[in-house]
């Protein structure tokens, strides 16, 4: 949008300053050669459908259709009883020209990184050259059909304001360059980014629900794979952080967790099949604990050229996999790498502008409230030293106040907290949520018990994140509403398994009020989003237990709470 705008600010002035002369020249030699009546008409007529193409050439229907209709005025002209001087000819320099240098104006700011042809890469001079073979054609009728026109003048004539008009565009084209290399520095990238935004918009609102979500197009290639291949255990893996770490998408096995090997240069067949972009078969198995003879394969997710993941899958037939079920598997996985990395991209895009959110309203919130309510507090603190001795009254509502702002700025800085406590890609999720809960246990006087079980693979960066979320919301709730004494974390991550817990020793669910309410309806809309399950129960012989569980065999969005119950 600002690459079009800028350059619309440049260009327009010059080009209706252009366009005016060119029109003067026209009136002149239309006055000097027919009636002056109707030499008016014709000028009247050509100055009403030049305006488009006058003050909205780069406008991609109205430009083009204004270019259009001034030949369009032209060829009539030329075809009555006034055109046997020709003299309206030359103005066809002006929708040439035009085409050249607005022709296509908005398809320049595609992204640089798609594939584009010679015709696309110059628009201008494409639609300019369009026009001329319409000049020629529709001028060369004219000499057939119409008895006003005839002889070698008219010819030349022809040839004169086409060859000025080509000219014309050729100088336009040059322009065109040239005020694209003065562009303002740092303008193309926003323009490349507003137009990939764009379309990502369009996309995404056209596309049913679920299909832009990274795990339910996995789970569904899954299914779709073990209808082609036989397969006892099957993951779908992608990259991490652009390293040699893949994370699991989804997985699917007769009711067991594997520990999937998620480092290509610990595995050849894995590393081979992402180089190669072959699928390759192996007797070994995948998993990190396999033993034994198994019969694997393993199928790359190309898109244009760039691996996106990889389907594994584990048969404990031996020979499960001979070519025709090697075929059939890599035809099943045709058109679903382009699919999940596009997934892929918008959960990126969407996680880095939540982040982004995150970290504006902590400033925002830092520099604003909070350091009002430090102001507050120090003006209550100022009004009682002042006060006399005997106002006791009055020192104790002030002393009360004092204590709410405490309250309040505490309240705020663990809001702060929150806000920007992130998954750190060398910490893992589990670092994460202990670092959260001693800050909120030690500030709540809450004693903290963690119990910890990550391994070396990762989950998605968006599931982390939502995980995160899910066990702040959870923390905070004990914190506010239960009046609890003791809180216990559970953290168990095993790729693409995963299960947090946060219980305490309170009052339990049924003493909250509506924020509390609110916030179990978020953690639910959370869990959804990762296709996990909540669960929210009494705990033993008080509190409560919120429980979120990641696994393949889960309903995504379930929410099973005795106590939610009003």
């Amino acid at each position: 949008m600002k690459d079009r705008l800028w350059r619309n600010r440049h260009w327009l002035l010059p080009s209706m300053c252009m366009r005016a002369a060119l029109f003067l020249i026209i009136l002149i030699s239309g006055l000097l050669t027919v009636p002056v009546g109707r030499a008016l008409l014709w000028c009247l007529v050509l100055a009403v459908v030049s305006l488009p193409g006058t003050f909205a050439p780069a406008h991609p229907v109205f430009g083009r259709l204004g270019r259009l209709a001034e030949i369009a005025v032209v060829v009539a002209q030329v075809m009555g009883p006034d055109g046997g001087d020709n003299w309206m000819l030359p103005f066809l320099l002006a929708p040439l020209g035009g085409a050249a240098m607005f022709g296509g104006l908005r398809d320049e700011t595609a992204p640089v990184r798609q594939p584009r042809s010679v015709l696309s890469r110059y628009p201008g001079l494409t639609e300019a050259g369009l026009l001329a073979i319409g000049c020629v054609a529709a001028l060369s009728v004219t000499s057939w059909i119409s008895p006003f026109v005839n002889g070698a003048g008219y010819a030349r004539a022809v040839i004169s304001a086409i060859g000025l008009g080509l000219i014309a565009a050729a100088v336009g084209h040059w322009l065109r360059q040239l005020l694209h290399a003065e562009m303002p520095p740092g303008a193309r990238p926003y323009a490349e980014a507003t137009a990939l935004l764009t379309q990502l918009r369009a996309v995404a609102r056209q596309l049913p629900g679920g299909t832009l979500d990274p795990g339910g197009i996995s789970a569904d290639l899954l299914e779709r794979l073990r209808q082609a291949a036989p397969a006892d255990r099957a993951a779908v893996m992608v990259a991490h952080g652009g390293g040699n770490r893949l994370v699991v998408l989804a997985q699917t096995g007769e009711g067991e967790r594997v520990d999937w090997e998620t480092s290509l240069p610990a595995n050849t067949l894995l590393a081979d099949t992402w180089a190669g972009q072959q699928a390759h078969t192996g007797t070994s198995s995948l998993a990190r604990s396999g033993t034994g003879q198994v019969s694997s394969l393993v199928v790359p997710l190309v898109a244009d050229r760039r691996t996106v993941g990889l389907v594994l899958l584990e048969s404990d037939l031996p020979d499960a996999y001979p070519s025709d079920v090697v075929d059939a598997a890599v035809e099943s996985t045709t058109g679903a790498a382009l699919r999940l990395e596009t997934a892929l991209l918008f959960e990126e895009v969407q996680s880095l502008a939540t982040m982004e959110e995150r970290q504006r309203l902590a400033r925002e919130i830092h520099d604003g409230i909070a350091q009002e309510l430090a102001m507050l507090g120090y003006g209550i603190d100022h009004a009682l030293a002042q006060l006399p001795a005997d106002a006791t009254d009055s020192a104790e509502q002030l002393q009360e106040l004092r204590d709410e702002v405490t309250r309040l700025i505490t309240e705020l800085r663990l809001s702060l907290f929150e806000l920007r406590s992130e998954v750190d890609r060398h910490g893992g999720l589990t670092t994460a949520i202990a670092d959260y809960a001693r800050t909120v246990g030690s500030s709540a006087g809450l004693r903290v018990h963690l119990s910890l079980d990550e391994g070396g693979a990762r989950l998605p960066a968006a599931t982390e994140a939502e995980l995160l979320r899910i066990a702040q919301e959870a923390i905070t709730n004990a914190r506010k509403h239960a009046r609890a004494e003791n809180l216990w974390v559970t953290c168990e991550v095993d790729p693409p398994y995963a299960r947090i817990e946060v219980a305490d020793d309170g009052t339990g669910v049924s003493g909250e009020g509506a924020d509390g309410r609110y916030g179990l309806t978020i953690m639910s809309e959370r869990a959804e989003r990762i296709r996990g399950s909540l669960e929210i129960r009494p705990r033993d012989p008080h509190g409560t237990t919120v429980a979120v569980l990641l696994a393949p065999s889960d309903r995504p969005g379930t929410v099973s709470s005795e106590a939610v119950r009003e």
